[in-house]
């Protein structure tokens, strides 16, 4: 770019050459001058209205603070909301959490009042040297989510316990080893014996209990009355079906209290004691059973019920 100056003081016109980097050097000093002069300016404005404190600024001044409050204080109020949800959630899934731990101390032979379900654990210690900080919003902020994970966690963990805990109570109430008569005795095992009408040595199938005519006789464990009928050795019999192939059998009594069909409970009363069929006198012939093959009956009734 050339500029060309013209003056009566001059003899004759003189040429300027500029070049394009010199034009952009200029205009960005231009612009940079007056960026400058208007920062200045409105500093200068500003100073001098908050010196004077008229009335105009003042308004300005309070604007934009109660705005900046609003947007802080609205914030809050979402902050807050949000971690009320969540306290709220985790307050739900912490009466969820002490219902399957009283659920698991019942199962587990626990009173739930000495695990002291829903009173807040005891917690103490000495005063730390170290300095105490306080928690930022933030920061509470992931405690909160952190807590809500864990909780949840927790209560995942406790309903897979609890499922399997139920499962193997139920499969223990299904086993019989309830004693079917309430003695502490009995006056024949399993085994090899003296068979008591021929005077020869036979297997005894099952386990005699003494009791007086008309005794109650429980079932050993829950299940299906498979059989109840009287049988040429074993009199008045009853059989039941514990399911898992096991069979537990009731004989020689007096009176039969269940028909094929019942479902009955564990320690539920299914027959009298009698000495009908094969007996020599008043008792409870007990046997278990495995697919078909009789089984020490002691060795069952030994098992923690």
């Amino acid at each position: 770019m050339d500029i060309i100056l013209v003056s009566a003081k001059l003899a004759k016109a003189r040429t300027i050459s500029v070049s394009p980097p010199q034009l952009a050097i200029a205009t960005l000093a231009v612009v940079g001058t007056l960026i400058a002069l208007t920062t200045l300016l409105n500093y200068s404005l500003l100073r001098y209205a908050a010196d004077r404190k008229l009335p105009l600024m003042q308004e300005l001044f309070a604007a934009g603070q109660h705005e900046e409050a609003a947007r802080t204080d609205s914030y809050m109020r979402e902050s807050l909301n949000t971690m009320a949800v969540r306290l709220g959630q985790m307050q739900a899934q912490l009466l969820r959490l002490d219902t399957l731990g009283e659920r698991l101390a019942r199962l587990a032979g626990f009173r739930p009042q000495d695990l002291m379900f829903g009173k807040p654990p005891g917690q103490g210690g000495a005063v730390s040297s170290l300095p105490s900080q306080d928690l930022s919003l933030g920061d509470l902020t992931h405690q909160l989510e952190l807590l809500t994970r864990q909780v949840d966690d927790r209560g995942d963990k406790l309903g897979v316990l609890e499922s399997l805990y139920a499962s193997d109570s139920a499969r223990k109430k299904l086993v019989p080893t309830m004693r079917p008569i309430e003695v502490s005795w009995h006056s024949s095992d399993y085994g090899w014996r003296i068979d008591p009408f021929s005077g020869q040595r036979a297997f005894h199938e099952g386990v005699d209990f003494i009791a007086g005519h008309g005794t109650a006789i429980q079932a050993a464990a829950g299940g299906v009355v498979v059989y109840s009928d009287f049988h040429p050795q074993y009199g008045n019999m009853i059989e039941i079906d514990h399911g898992n192939d096991l069979v537990s059998r009731y004989a020689h009594a007096s009176k039969r209290l269940v028909k094929a069909g019942d479902v009955v409970l564990s320690g539920a009363k299914i027959a009298e004691v009698g000495r009908t069929g094969r007996a020599t006198g008043t008792h409870l012939h007990f046997e278990v059973r495995h697919r078909g093959v009789p089984q020490n009956p002691t060795q069952f009734l030994r098992l923690p019920g």
